[in-house]
Parts: C-alpha cells; structure tokens; sequence
C-alpha cells in the first residue's frame, strides 16, 4: 500500500516537472529492451535483480518519507522562526545562552534516526557485497579507454571486446549511445559473478535495473553479482569520469532463456575463437573464483 502510494506520488511529481526539463532526443524501444532510460526519467528504472528492488524499497517507501517529514519540519521551523522573532514581533531579543533540554533532544533524535536507516541500509550493503561462491556463471569485465572486454573463464576463456557502435551502424531497435556490437550474454535465472578490473584508468561497470555498480581499477579485482530472471536486453554505463569519451562507453546485457543461452555460446565460442586470452590470465580468474 505504502510503496503504491509513493508510486503514484513520483508519477505526479514527474509530471509536474515536465515543463522545466529540457527536451531530451526521444529513444526508440524495443519490446526487448527492459532496462533502458525512459525520457523524463526522474526516478530508478525497474527492479530486474532482487538486490535492486530491495534499493529501490529501502529509497521510495523507506527513506523518502524519513526525508520528506525532516525537510517539512525545518522548513516549518523556519518559517516559525523568521516570523516569531522578527524584529516587528519581538523588538527585545532573549538573551538565552542554552537549553539543556533541547540540545538533549536535538542530540538524541537524530541519533535515533540515523540507527533507524542504518539498520536496513548495512543489510542491503551486505547483500550486495556477499557475492555467492557457487556462482553459476563467472564473468571478467574488463575496463579500457573507452569500451568494455568480456571474458569466460568457465568457458575457456572465451574473450571479446564490446564497442560502442556508431551513428551509421544503429539498425531497428539499437539505442543511440546504448547499444554495442559485441553485447555480454548470461543466462536468465543464474547467479553472474562479475569480476572487474581496467587496463589504463579507474572505470566503473554499472548497470542501474541491475542495482550493480562497481569500480574498475588497474591492478586489482573487484567483485559483484546478479541475478536477472526476466530475458531481455538490459543497458547501463562506464560511471567513473575515465577520459575524453567516458560518455561513450556503454554496457549492453542480454539475458537469455537457458537454451538460447547455450545455442549463443557454441556460436560466440566459434566467432571469438582467435581472441582467446592467454592461459595464465584464465587461470588467475579461476584462481580467485
């Protein structure tokens, strides 16, 4: 009840805003597009992981209403204020030094609240960062100036690069800024460790649907996961300024039903047959896995 309330209540405020908001270049979607920016868009895209749809609970019906009363309060408080003890309504100032009373209070409140949000909030952190060791799938995204590589260490190692594709290369249902030529594939309903690192500068793999966003550094191996159940195309992007085109590095995730999964696999084992990463990187992955 509480969640559909704010639902409706972001809707209006949407709207609300409309006219103060730049038009933006309207994106074409397709039917498999699920996790794609909407124009307009001022709140989360929808949940596609568990982990995200925990975020966005703890953000719109946990959250927003804590920050919604504390900014009503202050804001009465000031207005009370100003024109209580303006100087027309009280032309001899108090002289008052302190109120132990309501320092106690101010102290002991917000402590309070801060104890509340931490407590759901380390929850959700936790979750995030307790990355399942019988992952079903392990993938190494690896971060460059300015696109991604994707590596198989569970299915040898198969490597590819995914980059951006330009304005003359969008055909029907590819996103402007968006869309790649070599997307990441993984299966609907696995657990997907992603393990990432960069060649060059700190990257960061995000993918907001997913609730995922994880930084890329030289040097060392940062891990996160998924767990996507509904197939479809999923998109997010390089969120760590890295350059000249960090505007220009984008994540395109396809998730698959099993058997189209597999079918892709013995077809994407053949096509990047020749990129194949050397034994000792492969190895390493597996090690940490």
């Amino acid at each position: 009840m509480i969640r559909s309330i704010y639902n409706k209540f972001f809707q209006k405020l949407q709207f609300s805003l409309l006219g103060f908001i730049p038009l933006l270049p309207t994106i074409s979607n397709a039917s498999e597009n699920i996790g794609v920016p909407k124009d307009y868009q001022l709140t989360f895209q929808d949940a596609a992981t568990p982990n995200m749809a925990d975020i966005t609970w703890f953000h719109n019906s946990f959250l927003f209403p804590i920050i919604l009363v504390i900014t009503l309060f202050v804001t009465a408080l000031l207005i009370y204020v100003m024109i209580r003890f303006s100087a027309k309504n009280n032309p001899n100032p108090s002289k008052t030094t302190h109120n132990s009373l309501v320092e106690v209070i101010w102290t002991v409140v917000p402590v309070i609240i801060l104890i509340v949000i931490a407590i759901p909030s380390f929850r959700i952190l936790y979750t995030q960062q307790d990355v399942p060791i019988d992952a079903d799938l392990t993938i190494k995204a690896t971060g460059y100036q300015w696109y991604w590589g994707y590596e198989y260490p569970d299915n040898d190692g198969m490597y590819f690069d995914s980059l951006p594709l330009e304005e003359d290369e969008l055909t029907e249902g590819k996103l402007r800024l968006l869309s790649v030529d070599n997307p990441l594939v993984v299966p609907a309903g696995a657990v997907v460790r992603v393990q990432v690192t960069s060649s060059d500068v700190i990257h960061n793999w995000a993918v907001p649907s997913f609730g995922v966003k994880m930084d890329a550094i030289p040097g060392r191996l940062n891990e996160t996961w998924f767990k996507v159940d509904n197939p479809g195309i999923y998109y997010g992007m390089c969120s760590e300024l890295c350059g000249v085109r960090h505007a220009f590095m984008p994540i395109e995730v396809h998730v698959m039903e099993e058997a189209d999964y597999q079918a892709w696999l013995v077809s994407a084992s053949e096509q990047f047959a020749s990129k194949m990463k050397d034994s000792n990187n492969i190895e390493l992955v597996k090690l940490i896995k």
